[in-house]
């Protein structure tokens, strides 16, 4: 029963209990929520779907977390694991590790395996290991055989299935690795330290170590990745003696070039992923909360709406203006609660679905857990979200005089709330994007997503009102349906403000990654430069270079063949700061993750341009010099003068940056983030990586018989097709893209609600104006076309605002932080107008339809 229904007397009387001692406010807004929830179902919808989104990110990437802390130790093969790069460990640190508990020694190279006639090859991850392999876990083989047993030929190898068909071998049959012909006498079906190694781009192939150093492919400067994982006895996780002996091997090990991880946090690499993949989902979400916002604002001005008389009956015996507010805005909080919970049920659900029938090609095994930190975010935005849009609308409601309250009007109150309000809505606003902010370990991008959340409301709220009056001020149409279609444009409380700023937001996010999308796989496949190279060729041992040559010209005459000494380094210091204590932006901190490619030179590489200082002359020999990326080094806080400190081959070299480069990436010339002075690194046993570019026009067939030229020569060597790279990278961006495709379809669902919603809300005033139509004599024909005209009118107008929009934001994106070149996409444009007339019409015909099956007598009487 509402209040509308009961007598003052009624309306203020106590009850006995707990009940009678709440305040009145609460009391009364009990009261009125007896009569159900009736108008709240997209309020309540859309509050749900923004914190299902961020409640259900925060709840994956919680499970897949602790899914790494649970299985750390099988990860990383035991409880403590160190790597570097080229340098294998040497006998006294080898007896260091021992003192601390048992070792596992592991190394991994990219190479290339060949069918014994050469006809075939592949690009492989060969992993050689110890007798120790593996400390934890099991390695599992097809046909349950054992490694001892796999591995009792001296030249066996165990290899992952898929090689057998690109070798077009079988179990049994032999094939080449470096120089050495290798027996494929086992299939993989389970490596259980496959996450702790490095990024896999081939087949994997297990050798014991004594046949890895037969292959000829241990030279020094080799690209080899050497680990050692340890298993400390009776270690647990929170253990002292744990972190004890972690902190010991990582000041012990500090200056010779390893990375040292321990099972509470297996792959940093790993997590990172998770950690910037969980922020763009929960920025995603909030702005699936904004744009239901809106949504959330509509119906609470229609709440208000209903309850005129209710809020009159109230102001004549008396009720304050604070009351009458804190009577609402309790049931708002009521119903806003409501979509929270039903929101964190719907999240908590998603790890379960996301185990259950994806979990066999998840990273990790996933342990089902959820932080408190996860929820109490989503509750947090849920809640700041439905204020901001509901106390507008209830701060205007309290001011409005009891006379205005009882007259039926139709244009809409334009009363300003009290000045505590509007403070109060600004504070929340606030608040809002400050956790948005704080809660992101990338501030710059949060606040740029923010501001631009801010900058396209504000653009479709002010287009929203242009319309309307445009509309407004239109000179009247002699055709009926045209000139009917305009004046509802141009109503007051019509659609127009709505659909505008609900759907307009949802497409603009769309339109963005569409663009964005068409632009990078354009880059990739379209505008692949025409004198890029055609392949990659990696550890061509530095007194060979000249015979390498003579063999690729010998294959194709006419090819152009570049080359640079090619090394592996880890950033350990900038200054007098370690990498791991330096203050980066997100975007440049992966430079000192781990190790980068290093070379030196005497010139600027080709495809490189010097923004700040000078490069060194080609006879110096002064202290090491180092020339670095541009925008890598802004990241980084980086001057000319600073001093970096790099780990190459197990010593630390302390370089001056002379200079900054920026680099021409998309050219695919050979280039570094990092190139040093000749003097500092010529001395270093170094490989050398060269390009081979073959003349306009070869043939598929001449690119295959310099490949084959190559590694038959030179089996030592690693050869990489840049197109089959290009296209094995376009591979997963879509994969990539459709994810964010898929998340970006949220604020689109959000603003089809917003949109259901404003329908729902004008359905009233729809049907009265259907009705009148119909008693002065249109045909059914006409007020379905005048409303279709309409809902054309808006769709396009959105849409078209819309495409504006997200390109300016692609636009912007992929020239000023990608540096990709943009390219306008019709396909998506297209996309873009399709969805918004088809959402505008399907809604939009539903209640015209409603409209036009409506019984007049209801509607033309007086209430």
């Amino acid at each position: 029963m509402s209040i509308s229904e009961t007598s003052p007397a009624s309306a203020f009387k106590l009850k006995s209990g707990w009940f009678s001692r709440l305040p009145l406010s609460i009391r009364l807004a009990i009261r009125e929520m007896r009569a159900g929830l009736g108008g709240f179902g997209i309020f309540i919808a859309c509050i749900a779907l923004g914190v299902m989104v961020i409640t259900g990110v925060g709840a994956l990437t919680d499970t897949l977390r602790s899914g790494l802390q649970d299985q750390g130790r099988l990860l990383i093969g035991g409880d403590i694991s160190i790597a570097r790069m080229h340098t294998r460990l040497t006998e006294p640190e080898r007896n260091q590790l021992a003192e601390i508990g048992a070792v596992s020694e592991t190394s991994t190279m990219r190479t290339m395996a060949r069918s014994l006639s050469d006809d075939d090859q592949a690009l492989i991850e060969l992993k050689a290991v110890g007798d120790a392999y593996p400390l934890v876990g099991n390695l599992e083989l097809r046909d349950g055989q054992t490694l001892k047993t796999a591995f009792s030929d001296p030249l066996a190898a165990a290899v992952d299935p898929i090689l057998l068909e690109r070798l077009g071998i079988k179990v049994g049959d032999q094939f080449t690795v470096g120089a050495t012909q290798l027996t494929a006498t086992a299939l993989i079906e389970k490596e259980p330290d496959a996450l702790g190694d490095r990024l896999t781009f081939g087949p994997r192939v297990l050798v014991k170590i004594p046949t890895f150093d037969a292959t000829g492919l241990l030279k020094p400067g080799a690209l080899v990745r050497w680990r050692y994982a340890l298993a400390i006895p009776d270690a647990i996780d929170n253990d002292p003696g744990l972190v004890e002996a972690r902190e010991d091997l990582a000041a012990t090990f500090k200056d010779k070039g390893f990375t040292v991880v321990d099972r509470r946090a297996p792959s940093p690499d790993v997590t990172r992923t998770l950690d910037r993949l969980r922020e763009f989902l929960t920025l995603i979400g909030l702005t699936a909360l904004m744009v239901g916002g809106v949504g959330v604002a509509n119906a609470v001005a229609s709440f208000i709406d209903k309850r005129r008389k209710s809020i009159a009956t109230l102001k004549s015996i008396g009720a304050a203006s604070g009351q009458i507010f804190s009577i609402f805005l309790t049931q708002i909080l009521c119903v806003t609660l409501i979509g929270i919970a039903i929101g964190l049920a719907g999240g908590l659900i998603v790890p379960v679905i996301v185990n259950t029938f994806f979990g066999d090609v998840l990273p990790v095994p996933a342990t089902v857990t959820v932080s408190f930190a996860s929820i109490g975010l989503a509750v947090a935005y849920g809640l700041l979200v439905a204020l901001l849009f509901s106390l507008w609308p209830l701060g205007r409601a309290e001011l409005v005089p009891s006379a205005v309250l009882f007259r039926d009007d139709v244009s809409g109150d334009q009363t300003l709330p009290r000045r505590h309000i509007v403070l109060a809505t600004i504070l929340v606003a606030a608040a809002l994007f400050a956790i948005s902010i704080l809660a992101s370990d990338s501030r710059r991008v949060a606040f740029a997503f923010s501001f631009a959340i801010i900058a396209i409301f504000s653009v479709f709220f002010a287009l929203g009102w242009l319309v309307s009056w445009g509309a407004r001020r239109m000179p009247r149409s002699k055709i009926p349906e045209l000139a009917l279609a305009v004046g509802n444009l141009g109503a007051p409380g019509g659609l127009t403000r709505s659909v505008v700023l609900s759907l307009g937001s949802g497409l603009s996010l769309l339109m963005a990654v569409a663009l964005a999308d068409s632009s990078i796989v354009a880059e990739l496949k379209d505008r692949l430069p025409e004198n890029s190279p055609d392949y990659f060729v990696l550890d061509i041992p530095r007194e060979e270079i000249g015979a390498f040559r003579q063999t690729v010209l010998k294959a194709k005459p006419e090819t152009k063949i570049f080359d640079a000494p090619m090394l592996r380094g880890r950033i350990v210091a900038i200054g007098d700061t370690p990498a791991e204590e330096v203050k980066a932006r997100p975007e440049s901190r992966w430079v000192l993750n781990g190790d980068r490619g290093i070379t030196y030179a005497d010139e600027p590489p080709a495809g490189s341009n010097l923004t700040e200082g000078e490069w060194w002359p080609a006879d110096y020999d002064g202290e090491p010099l180092v020339s670095f990326e541009d925008g890598i080094a802004k990241g980084l806080g980086l001057k000319i003068g600073d001093k970096i400190t790099v780990n190459v081959l197990g010593r630390n070299i302390t370089a001056k940056i002379a200079n900054f480069r920026k680099v021409e990436w998309e050219s695919l010339t050979i280039n570094f983030v990092m190139v040093f002075s000749s003097n500092t690194l010529r001395g270093a046993p170094t490989n050398i990586l060269a390009t081979v570019t073959l003349p306009e026009g070869s043939a598929l067939s001449d690119e295959a018989d310099v490949s084959r030229a190559i590694t038959k020569d030179f089996p030592t060597t690693t050869v990489l097709r840049v197109r089959d790279a290009i296209a094995a990278f376009g591979e997963i961006f879509g994969k990539v893209m459709m994810a964010v495709r898929v998340a970006g379809g949220v604020t689109l669902i959000a603003g089809a609600l917003v949109l259901a919603g404003a329908l729902a809300t004008a359905q009233r005033r729809r049907v009265q104006e259907a009705v009148i139509l119909k008693a002065l004599g249109a045909t059914q024909r006409r007020i379905l076309s005048a409303h279709a005209i309409e809902y054309a009118l808006l769709a396009l107008v959105t849409a078209g605002f819309a495409i504006l929009l997200g390109g300016l934001a692609a636009w912007a994106t992929l020239t000023y932080i990608m540096d990709v070149r943009f390219t306008f996409s019709w396909l998506a444009v297209g996309q873009a107008i399709g969805l918004a007339s088809g959402l505008v019409l399907l809604f939009g015909g539903l209640g015209t339809w409603q409209a036009l099956r409506a019984r007049p007598v209801p509607y033309l009487r007086s209430e």
